[in-house]
């Protein structure tokens, strides 16, 4: 019976039907792309083989071997310090906005290196558009106000050959702007995505990341060791995830007919009043929230068009379904 019990699928049912990690991470296929894992493997309390998930470089081989395994990814890496964020939740926001697509398009979620994406903040890992390239084909402009991250993002994208032609990489020079200086008024983006800083201070940050490695290793923690990293602007901003959001919705305007649907993760529920609130402000056409769910977190999307009725047909006529 012990034997049966192993051999029965255990489905992380909150996470989206095409998340490739619905299912308890396979360690001897990890191991099998990415032996440097096995030094970091560990029983839990039901005997079963996980990671120290507070360890940073733990967390950091783990990427890597997911990446290598589901997305032929080879030679990742990024600098010590860095954001090193998690693959089935990052995964699910865009499985999730494919979706948003298809509901916008006939029911059929449209595909191909055609459809262009534009990540607010791609990071040292450029995990976004390794994700949303591998899964739906499509490319990605990635903006970033770190010029560290984006030369980790462009050695990634040197070393897998299949992303050079799909990823374009944008050093955003003024940290108070979002959109101007990276989205150009002639060229259209047909959705855009964004992580936002969550934290209002530097202090936030380093309390909540001492309760989140208490939580993992089950005693109080004193030192702030990031377990997924993150640089200052990664993870907070003045004002925090609801000032930046609403910067972004309020610049999002001055570019209406440049991009079908804007959208972001929002952490925390209770900002989701005053978010739709800016979004009604900015003369949005159209509004919606996402729920999602990874494991014990809840999170959610927003997103907002200001395209109208006709303007989101034309715009399915000559570029989605244009395609085919």
């Amino acid at each position: 019976m012990s034997d049966n019990k192993k051999e029965q699928v255990v489905v992380k049912s909150v996470l989206h039907q095409r998340n490739k990690h619905r299912d308890r991470y396979d360690f001897k296929q990890l191991i099998a792309a990415c032996p440097e894992l096995e030094k970091y493997l560990k029983s839990n309390i039901h005997s079963d083989q996980t990671i120290d998930f507070a360890n940073p470089k733990a967390v950091k081989w783990l990427n890597y071997a997911l990446l290598k395994t589901y997305y032929a990814i080879q030679n990742w890496t990024i600098p010590t310090g860095y954001l090193c964020p998690p693959i089935p939740s990052r995964a699910d926001y865009l499985h999730y906005i494919a979706d948003l697509l298809a509901t916008s398009n006939y029911g059929k979620t449209p595909v191909g290196n055609t459809v262009k994406c534009m990540d607010i903040g791609v990071g040292a890992s450029c995990i976004y558009p390794i994700i949303g390239n591998k899964e739906y084909n499509w490319s990605f402009i990635g903006s970033d106000i770190d010029p560290v991250a984006l030369q980790s993002a462009n050695k990634i994208i040197e070393n897998n050959s299949f992303l050079v032609k799909n990823i374009e990489l944008r050093l955003q020079e003024n940290p108070n702007d979002i959109f101007h200086g990276i989205m150009n008024r002639s060229e259209p983006i047909d959705f855009t995505i964004c992580n936002p800083p969550f934290h209002a201070s530097q202090e936030d940050a380093l309390q909540s990341t001492l309760k989140k490695i208490s939580s993992l290793t089950k005693k109080k923690a004193t030192e702030p060791v990031q377990n997924f990293g993150g640089q200052s602007n990664e993870l907070w901003c003045n004002g925090g995830e609801l000032r930046f959001i609403r910067d972004m919705i309020r610049q999002s305007k001055q570019f209406s007919t440049n991009c079908f649907w804007y959208t972001t993760l929002v952490s925390k529920q209770s900002h989701l009043a005053a978010i739709h609130d800016a979004i009604t402000s900015a003369g949005a056409f159209q509004a919606k929230t996402i729920n999602m769910g990874q494991g014990n977190k809840v999170s959610r999307i927003v997103a907002w068009s200001f395209l109208n009725s006709a303007q989101q047909k034309k715009w399915r006529d000559t570029r989605w379904n244009a395609l085919k």
